[in-house]
C-alpha cells in the first residue's frame, strides 16, 4: 500500500510573487507507508510573507526526517503526534517572531498539514487554509480561524454571508503574528475511496463546493496525472473568475 499525491500552485492574476509554500513527503516506516502534505499561505498584505511560509515548510521537512521516525518507534498515537506538532509550531512561531522583530518586518503564515498513516489521518491547522475530505460528498475538516467564522459561530452571519463579507480574510491568528498560538487538531479514519484536498484560501473563494466535488471526487482522481490535471483545471477556473490571491492545492489518496 502506498499513496498518490499531486499539487498545483499559481501566482494568480494580480500578485507579483507567490507567497504560498507547499511540501509533500512520503516514506516507508516501521508502521508502513506514511505521507505528509503541508500548505502554508504567507500573509498577502505583509512584507516577505513568502519567507514565513517557506520557513514553516522547512520546519515540517525537518520534523518529517528527524522526529517522525522517533515518534513512530516510541509508539505512535494521535495525542503524541499532536504534542510533537504543537511543540514544532511553537518553535517556528518564536523563530519568525524573533526574525520579524530584528528586521522590523510584519510577516506571518497560515498552515494546514495532513499526515496519512495506517488508514488514519491527522491534521493541524492555523488560519484559513483548509483540509477537505472527499468521498461520497465534500466534507470540510478544518474550521477557519477568521473573524467572519467566529461571527458565523455566534449566529451573527450565515455561511453564505461570510463568503461575501469584505472581512473574510481577516485572521484571528497565524504563525508569526502573536506569542501564543492555538492550533486546531483533527484526526479520523479513511478508506481507499477517499481523496484529501489541502488548499490555500485563494483556491476556494470563487468556486463552489459542488464544483470542487465534481472535479476532485475519487472517481476523477484515479492517477497522479488525473490529479494534477484536475487541480490545475480548478486553478484556471479560479483565475477566469478573477480570484486575485495566490492559488495552491495538494491532493492525496491511497494508491489503487
Amino acid at each position: 500500500m502506498g499513496y498518490l499525491s499531486a499539487y498545483h500552485t499559481d501566482v494568480g492574476i494580480k500578485k507579483k510573487t507567490n507567497q504560498d509554500s507547499l511540501y509533500i513527503a512520503e516514506a516507508n516506516t516501521v508502521r508502513g507507508p506514511v505521507l505528509l502534505a503541508v500548505i502554508c499561505d504567507g500573509m498577502g498584505g505583509l512584507s516577505e510573507g513568502e519567507l514565513a511560509s517557506a520557513v514553516l515548510c522547512r520546519e515540517f521537512s525537518k520534523w518529517f526526517r528527524q522526529y517522525l521516525p522517533v515518534l513512530l518507534k516510541q509508539g505512535w498515537n494521535p495525542e503524541s503526534l499532536k504534542t510533537s506538532w504543537e511543540n514544532m509550531l511553537a518553535g517556528a512561531n518564536e523563530e519568525i517572531l524573533d526574525y520579524s522583530g530584528r528586521k522590523h518586518l510584519a510577516i506571518g503564515t497560515t498552515v494546514v498539514a495532513l499526515l496519512l498513516i495506517e488508514n488514519s489521518y491527522c491534521c493541524i491547522n492555523i488560519g484559513d487554509s483548509r483540509l477537505y475530505k472527499i468521498s461520497d460528498a465534500l466534507y470540510q475538516i478544518t474550521k477557519d480561524q477568521t473573524v467572519v467564522q467566529r461571527e458565523v459561530d455566534m449566529g451573527l452571519l450565515t455561511a453564505a454571508q461570510a463568503e461575501r463579507d469584505p472581512r473574510r480574510n481577516v485572521l484571528l491568528q497565524c504563525i508569526g503574528a502573536s506569542a501564543i498560538i492555538e492550533p486546531q487538531f483533527v484526526h479520523g479514519s479513511f478508506d481507499a475511496q477517499t481523496v484529501f484536498l489541502l488548499c490555500s484560501d485563494g483556491y476556494r473563494h470563487v468556486v463552489t463546493p459542488q464544483e470542487i466535488y465534481d472535479n476532485l471526487n475519487p472517481a476523477k482522481m484515479r492517477s497522479e496525472q488525473e490529479m494534477v490535471s484536475n487541480l490545475a483545471l480548478l486553478t484556471e477556473l479560479n483565475k477566469y473568475r478573477r480570484e486575485d490571491d495566490n492559488i495552491s492545492a495538494i491532493a492525496a489518496r491511497l494508491a489503487l
